[in-house]
């Protein structure tokens, strides 16, 4: 029961690290095709959310690509999609970011394309580099799929 737990608990923290709607399925770590889930180089991408934990596996992180966690101010950031050569066939670690001056003021220092958001890993690097952003490090580790919206 306590295995089931942690798994739930951890499926539910990748599902909320993708800025997803919460249903009730979602919520009992059962996973599920989604909306709009983050951006990728200024393009939005949906996912099927899927009940797993990579945490432990001792993989390297350079086989994993990272989803910042916005913390729900906006959508969040994926570095790299289907295409992309360092593209690592859908597994992500989770990094959560702090805004010390708050969003608004990490997105003025680093929209470059005027759009209100942070919606490449560029633009965001940005940010972070003027101190407006923070990376507060991994809070998931996971596999999911990356699909286009048209």
């Amino acid at each position: 029961m306590k295995r089931l737990l942690s798994r739930t608990v951890l499926a539910g923290a990748a599902v909320a690290a993708l800025a997803l709607v919460p249903t009730a399925a979602h919520a009992a770590g059962s996973g599920g095709v989604t909306g709009a889930a983050f951006y990728v180089d200024g393009a939005r991408y949906r996912t099927v959310a899927t009940p797993n934990d990579l945490s432990r596996t001792g993989a390297p992180a350079k086989s994993f690509d990272v989803i910042y966690d916005f913390g729900g101010a906006q959508p969040n950031v994926a570095t790299a999609a289907p295409g992309d050569t360092d593209y690592n066939g859908g597994r992500w670690r989770v990094h959560a970011l702090a805004f010390p001056g708050g969003y608004q003021t990490a997105v003025d220092a680093g929209d470059t394309d005027g759009d209100g958001v942070l919606d490449s890993d560029a633009e965001l690097q940005l940010a972070i580099d003027a101190g407006a952003a923070i990376d507060t490090g991994v809070v998931a580790s996971f596999t999911c799929p990356v699909i286009p919206l048209r």
